[in-house]
C-alpha cells in the first residue's frame, strides 16, 4: 500500500482532529484544523484527491471472501471485482460501484466501541471513565492488528445520538436526541486515538427523513459516519422495545443518498453506513439496497448468544443476503453471561465468509 505518511500537505493550525485524519487515514484532502466549523474556503481545504488503488481494493476483497488470488489476475480487472474467480461459485465478494478515493473500506478494519456516555447498560462507553476506556480500546484494537497483520485498523467511537426510548416525549415520536456536549464528547475521544466517529440513529416514531438533518453540521465532517439500527424504527406504531422493527431499502437508499450528497457538495472522502440487523424481516428488499461510490454499505450482525448461535445468526441473515461488507457486534456481557459460552475472538471471527471488516462491542 501506499505510504500515505510520505504525502506533503499544507495543514494551517494545529487541530487534533485535522492531524489525526491526515496520519491515520490519508484524508489528503483535510488541510485545515478550520474545518470542522466550517470557516475554511474549499480551495483552503482541500488538494485534488489521489486515485482509488483499484487493484489492491480487488485483491482485498477477494481476501474477506477467502478467495486466494495474485497480483496479476487482480490486475486484469477494469469494474469493481468481486467475480475474478469464475471456478468457485459465491455470493462473496460483492460486485459493486468502486468507491471514491480515500475510502475506508476494504482498506482498514473498523473496530467500535459503542454505547451512550448516560447509559452503563447501553453499552462498553457508558461504562468506564475515559482513560479507562481509551486504554481499553488501544488493547482491543492491538488485538484486532495482530490476528490480522495486513489489514490496518481503525479505533472508533460508536455513540448513540438519537435514542429510542420508552416515553413519548414531547413530539410523540419516543426518542431522545443527544446535546450537542455528548457528541463533542464522542469527537473528542476519537480524536485522542486518532480514530472516527459513528453517530447511530433509532428512529422510533420518526423517519431518517426527519432525524438525518438533525445530525447534519456532524456528518458534513470527514471523520464522522453514520448506523442506522432497523430494530427501533417503528413503522407499526407500536413502542420501541415491545416488537422488532424494521426498515425498507427505501429507507437506507435515502440514508445512503443523503450521505452522498454531503460527500459531494462538501468534497469528503466517501462515508460508511452501518446497517444493524439480526433478522431477517429488520431489512427488508435487500436486492435494492444501492451502494454509490461515496457511501459504503456495511450490513453489521447484531445480537448477542453462544458461539453457535452467532455463528448461526450470520450464516442465515447476513451471508446469505450480500450488499457490499459485513459487520459483527460482540458483547461483553451478554456473551459472556450463561448459556451464552464466551465472546468471540477476533480469529474465530476472521473464519467467518465474508470476514467482517466491521466490529463493534458493545
Amino acid at each position: 500500500m501506499k505510504d500515505i505518511m510520505s504525502t506533503k500537505l499544507r495543514v494551517a493550525g494545529t487541530g487534533v482532529a485535522a492531524l489525526a485524519l491526515v496520519y491515520t487515514f490519508g484524508f489528503s484532502g483535510l488541510v485545515s484544523s478550520e474545518y470542522r466549523s466550517g470557516t475554511a474556503s474549499v480551495a483552503e481545504r482541500f488538494i485534488p484527491l489521489p486515485e482509488l488503488n483499484k487493484v489492491e481494493y480487488n485483491t482485498r476483497l477477494l481476501a474477506l471472501a477467502h478467495i486466494a488470488t495474485t497480483t496479476e489476475t487482480a490486475s486484469t480487472a477494469t469494474t469493481s471485482v468481486s467475480v475474478i474467480s469464475t471456478t468457485t461459485p459465491s455470493l462473496w465478494p460483492v460486485s459493486t460501484v468502486y468507491p471514491n478515493a480515500n475510502a475506508i473500506l476494504p482498506f482498514k478494519r473498523i473496530v467500535a466501541y459503542y454505547g451512550n456516555f448516560y447509559s452503563k447498560g447501553m453499552g462498553v462507553l457508558g461504562e468506564y471513565p475515559t482513560d479507562q476506556l481509551l486504554a481499553k480500546l488501544a488493547s482491543t484494537t492491538a488485538e484486532w492488528a495482530a490476528a490480522d497483520p495486513l489489514t490496518p485498523v481503525v479505533p472508533t467511537i460508536h455513540y448513540i445520538a438519537t435514542v429510542a426510548q420508552a416515553s413519548a416525549g414531547k413530539e410523540g415520536k419516543y426518542i431522545l436526541r443527544m446535546p450537542d456536549s455528548q457528541i463533542d464528547h464522542a469527537l473528542d475521544l476519537a480524536d485522542q486515538v486518532h480514530g472516527i466517529v459513528f453517530l447511530d440513529i433509532q428512529v422510533a416514531l420518526s423517519t431518517l427523513q426527519y432525524e438525518l438533518p438533525q445530525l447534519e453540521k456532524y456528518l458534513k465532517m470527514p471523520n464522522v459516519h453514520l448506523a442506522i439500527d432497523p430494530e427501533f424504527s417503528m413503522k407499526s406504531g407500536n413502542r420501541p422495545g415491545t416488537v422488532i422493527g424494521t426498515l425498507d431499502a427505501i429507507d437506507i437508499n435515502y440514508a445512503v443518498e443523503y450521505l452522498a450528497t454531503l460527500v459531494r457538495d462538501n468534497h469528503l472522502p466517501p462515508k460508511v453506513l452501518i446497517v444493524h440487523r439480526f433478522t431477517q424481516d429488520m431489512v427488508t428488499n435487500y436486492k435494492k439496497i444501492t451502494p454509490l461510490a461515496e457511501v459504503q454499505i456495511v450490513m453489521d450482525m447484531d445480537g448477542f448468544g453462544s458461539k453457535a448461535k452467532k455463528f448461526g445468526t450470520y450464516k442465515r441473515v447476513i451471508a446469505p443476503e450480500p450488499v457490499q461488507f459485513t459487520g459483527i457486534k460482540l458483547f461483553y456481557k451478554n456473551d459472556n453471561n450463561p448459556p451464552a459460552d464466551g465472546i468471540l475472538l477476533p480469529a474465530e471471527v476472521l473464519k467467518l465468509t465474508p470476514a467482517p471488516i466491521y466490529i463493534q462491542y458493545q
